[in-house]
């Protein structure tokens, strides 16, 4: 606030080359400056990217026995060498991602078994313990090769919260005596080797994911954060108990309510019991909806896997086809993801021959063409700034989807506003919402106008609309 004033002086001091309609208006624009969250351009190319996929691989998807999660924790891999995927073929996977409209792609380099799927000096139990390739291998090459082959941001997650291997529990080896002391010492400088490998030998990352969380030395963990800091610091880091650049967004439905806004009250969410009250408070309401008034830029991501209808599976398992989600309920996740101003995550899966299946790819390929169908070709488009927009066209045309977008690099605005269509020689109230931010997908009851309006009934600073444009979209072929 003491800048915003000085800045006004100055301001004040040259009003006689200023109107001063113009100068309460740049002053007014000042506040709405200092009082709204800005995102950080790792943030904005998150949010612009809109789809990412979760490829989840590890020694689970090779042991012949259907994945349990609380098992897995605490259950070391029978035999590693169990990995031996004849048909591996990476450029198959992001291939298939590329083609389903995904500009986001995020590797699982280790799991809950605690292996890790790149070449590591700081850890035997990683590729060069492999017979595989004869121990040279390393996927999390080849999958950062790939996506710079295919133009998809890579991101990369590790899981350091549960460890098999090692006897890592909930962040803990378990135990208070000097034994349990001494392996939790060598398990956080373990890690911190290892995320050092992970941001220095591969290049840039455009989303670095600790799974559950990465308690640091507060916590009596690693510190991955400054290691973060120090070679990552133009990614997206997800998270710790000091810091979240996005947020989980309270269930794994790939879907977040209406609003869900961009910013929140504190600048972490915590992991499960670690959670603030206020934050696991009602099933996560909080994670869901976000704070229009929370001074941290911190938008929900919205995370399901791809076989998820009647399971939950995030590796893949034979036979289990039939859990692939249908195309509609893919589309209406986009609309309650993407179209709520969230970033949808599809969990995806290559199978033991080292394959993404092709069931999964082929409803990849049909949800992507989807999509490009009902949003690459609008009727008409207009942007502006403040609190009245209107969308004229040539002539009256039938309209039944409404998508608004903001200009978040200058913050969310808009706190309340209506749609209107012009009908019959008056406007007609047709939509009222809150939250845009990136994205809001309006599907409305089909009218036929030559004019939309945007109208701002509440708002902090003045409303950069960056984009209102209108489709008539067909029903699913």
């Amino acid at each position: 606030m003491l800048q915003f004033l000085s800045n006004c002086g100055n301001l004040f001091k040259k009003r006689n080359s200023l109107t001063l309609s113009l100068f309460f208006a740049l002053c007014l624009n000042n506040v709405a400056q200092q009082q709204v969250p800005i995102p950080t351009p790792a943030q904005l190319q998150w949010q612009n990217a809109e789809l990412a996929a979760l490829v989840c691989w590890d020694m689970h998807v090779f042991d012949g026995e259907f994945y349990v999660q609380p098992k897995a924790r605490i259950t070391p891999v029978k035999d590693y060498n169990s990995f031996n995927p004849q048909n591996y073929d990476m450029d198959q996977w992001i291939r298939s991602l590329k083609d389903a409209g995904f500009k986001i792609a995020i590797f699982t380099v280790s799991h809950e078994t605690g292996f890790f799927f790149h070449q590591s000096n700081a850890t035997p139990y990683s590729m060069k313990a492999l017979k595989w390739q004869n121990g040279q291998g390393d996927i999390l090459r080849d999958f950062k090769a790939a996506c710079e082959k295919y133009d998809i941001l890579p991101g990369v997650y590790i899981g350091t919260r549960w460890n098999a291997y090692y006897g890592v529990y909930d962040f803990k080896v378990q135990g208070e005596n000097e034994f349990g002391r001494n392996r939790q010492e060598h398990y956080n400088g373990m890690i911190e080797k290892i995320v050092a490998e992970i941001f220095t030998n591969y290049g840039d990352w455009a989303i670095v994911w600790f799974d559950g969380g990465a308690h640091g030395p507060e916590q009596g963990g690693p510190d991955v954060l400054s290691i973060f800091e120090e070679h990552q610091p133009n990614s997206i880091f997800y998270h710790n108990l000091q810091r979240a650049d996005i947020r989980w967004g309270g269930s794994e439905t790939g879907t977040v309510p209406y609003p869900s806004w961009g910013t929140f009250p504190y600048p972490a969410i915590g992991a499960g019991e670690s959670a603030k009250k206020e934050i696991g408070a009602n099933n996560f309401e909080l994670l869901k909806t976000g704070d229009p008034n929370g001074s941290y830029y911190m938008p929900a991501m919205s995370d399901a896997p791809l076989r998820g209808h009647g399971g939950h599976d995030w590796f893949w398992e034979p036979n289990r086809e039939h859990i692939i989600y249908p195309l509609e309920n893919l589309v209406k996740m986009y609309y309650n993801s993407v179209g709520h101003n969230s970033t949808l995550i599809l969990g995806v899966t290559p199978n033991a021959d080292g394959l993404m299946p092709e069931p999964d790819v082929k409803r990849l390929k049909e949800f992507g063409d989807e999509i490009h169908r009902r949003f690459s070709n609008p009727l008409a488009r207009t942007s502006g700034t403040g609190n009245n927009i209107t969308l004229a066209l040539e002539k009256p045309v039938s309209m039944n989807h409404i998508v608004l977008e903001e200009d978040i690099s200058k913050g969310e605005r808009v706190r309340e506003f209506i749609l209107e269509a012009e009908m019959n020689g008056k406007w007609t109230e047709i939509y009222k919402g809150s939250s845009i931010g990136h994205k809001h997908i309006v599907p409305i009851d089909t009218v036929h106008t030559d004019k939309i309006r945007f109208v701002t009934l509440s708002s902090v600073g003045e409303p950069q609309l960056k984009s209102l444009s209108v489709y008539k979209i067909d029903p699913l072929r």
